[in-house]
């Protein structure tokens, strides 16, 4: 039993790091500031992850549903959507915003160099205070993202565990530990990130914009290519 638990987690775990995945909390952390805020949200979205896959997948396991193919095809269709619109709103927040750089004075005395936008404000740069802020919260969209992404993986996880499970029970736990295992892999990840996005956000701006376009671009190449994979079977 022991080994059929470790079974789940480590699956979880590396259920969290598939390209897809990787491409949604990247473009989400892309535009957070600080290396703890950026672990956070990657939690949050395995947290959303792990409610959905264990709460539909188990209900469709424990009660012997079955889960219609088109259905599953129109839940990755969903996720496809989903990224493009991940990638493609960073993409459009680099264009949009009329992006220079300057040295910047905090109130306590801290100076650092960042790109600032005025966003429209532009006419009178000299009277703008420069004052910008870094927000944190918006763990929701996180949460969202991460629950719409556990819908869409609820057939494989409910096919694995049926086909494995020696009963419902040992099947539910292992939907547990999948989730665990994915929510803790999706942390590591985010830690890993973390470190690039906030030295290059607080210093190297320019290279904090060339890590932002880059993950908008993978987010919208690999949604493209979900919706491709999976319209086929939707719409013929």
């Amino acid at each position: 039993m022991l080994t059929w638990i470790l079974f789940g987690f480590l699956l979880g775990l590396q259920h969290a790091l598939e390209a897809d995945h990787i491409a949604a909390v990247a473009s989400i952390a892309a535009d957070k500031k600080g290396f703890r805020p950026i672990i956070r949200h990657g939690a949050m979205w395995g947290l959303g992850h792990a409610v959905t896959l264990g709460a539909f997948g188990g209900a469709v396991y424990a009660l012997k549903l079955q889960l219609d193919e088109r259905l599953a095809s129109g839940l990755e269709f969903a996720v496809g959507v989903m990224l493009v619109l991940l990638g493609a709103r960073l993409i459009y927040v680099l264009v949009r915003d009329r992006i220079h750089f300057h040295f910047h004075r905090h109130g306590a005395g801290e100076v650092h160099f960042h790109a600032h936008s005025h966003a429209g404000d532009v006419r009178n740069h000299a009277a703008s205070s420069h004052a910008h802020a870094h927000p944190q919260g918006h763990w929701g969209r996180s949460l969202g993202v991460g629950m719409i992404h556990g819908l869409a993986g609820s057939a494989a996880l409910v096919a694995l565990a049926a086909g494995s499970a020696p009963s419902v029970p040992l099947g539910l736990a292992f939907m547990l530990l999948f989730g665990v295992g994915s929510i803790a892999g999706m942390a590591l990840f985010s830690a890993v990130i973390a470190v690039p996005f906030s030295l290059t956000g607080r210093s190297l701006t320019w290279a904090s914009r060339g890590l932002r376009a880059v993950a908008g671009i993978i987010a919208v190449g690999i949604g493209l290519h979900l919706m491709v994979e999976t319209g086929t079977l939707l719409f013929g």
